[in-house]
């Protein structure tokens, strides 16, 4: 067993540890979600690494021996620098453009995902390896990490504010949509009810979040990571309100292992 901190700029990332937990159901989690100075996908990168940096030390001050940046915004803003300052190990987002890529029957694919991402070298890199191949079309999710932190994940307003950035990368013939924000898999619901709407009922949204709880198996596996001495269970905290955070994780874990 290992203590393994995970954090995301709200309750976003929560949507990457229930895929970590199904994969390593024995670990010790730190869950920190930093909604006080959320959302990320406006900040600077300068802002947003020194954001991770105090949590790192939470993190670390709490026993963690590998921390997971269940944000994509931050893993594009600070994973390179957290890297060379500290030795444990981060595990980070990585854009799903490949399944998406490989998979489409359209030769287009979408890509949802925040502005901080879009901008990121990781993502660009990732793009520059698949864009001769196939076309791909990007929008920024406006408005949809506001939605999911208010719990507004159906309805109306829902609708709408997914429907603004969802209806031009359908036009453009997208059939498989990128989610490039850890917040926007709460959302699928309304994701495929308004692609249906706009008579795109075979359009697939691809969750990155299985293949990140995939690759931190293997860090912990190459690294050796273990404490014999850890409890397993979850803790739970927010540099701001915690009431949504745990609001989120009753429903996505049914309330169990918070300690």
């Amino acid at each position: 067993m290992a203590v393994i901190g995970v954090m995301d700029s709200g309750v976003g990332g929560l949507s990457v540890f229930r895929e970590i937990r199904r994969l390593l159901p024995s670990e010790h989690y730190i869950y920190y979600a930093d909604n006080a100075h959320c959302p990320y996908g406006e900040k600077t990168p300068e802002y947003i690494q020194g954001r991770l940096r105090a949590i790192t030390d939470f993190f670390i001050s709490r026993g963690a021996a590998a921390v997971v940046l269940a944000c994509n915004t931050a893993t594009a803003a600070a994973i390179e620098c957290l890297r060379k300052e500290y030795v444990i190990p981060f595990v980070g987002m990585e854009p799903a453009v490949k399944p998406a890529a490989l998979g489409t029957e359209t030769g287009v694919i979408g890509v949802l995902a925040t502005a901080g991402t879009l901008k990121g070298s990781k993502y660009l890199n990732t793009k520059g390896r698949f864009e001769d191949h196939v076309k791909i079309v990007e929008r920024v999710g406006k408005g949809f990490v506001e939605l999911v932190e208010s719990g507004k994940l159906t309805g109306p307003e829902a609708e709408a504010t997914v429907a603004a950035a969802l209806e031009p990368l359908l036009a453009e013939g997208a059939d498989r949509i990128v989610l490039g924000c850890t917040h926007y898999p709460f959302l699928l619901e309304t994701l495929r009810k308004v692609a249906a709407d706009l008579g795109h009922c075979d359009a697939d949204f691809i969750d990155p979040a299985p293949a990140v709880a995939k690759r931190l198996v293997q860090v912990l596996e190459e690294r050796g990571i273990s404490a014999v001495d850890c409890n397993p269970g979850t803790e739970l905290f927010a540099s701001g309100n915690d009431a949504k955070l745990k609001e989120f994780y009753a429903s996505l874990c049914q309330g169990s292992g918070i300690i």
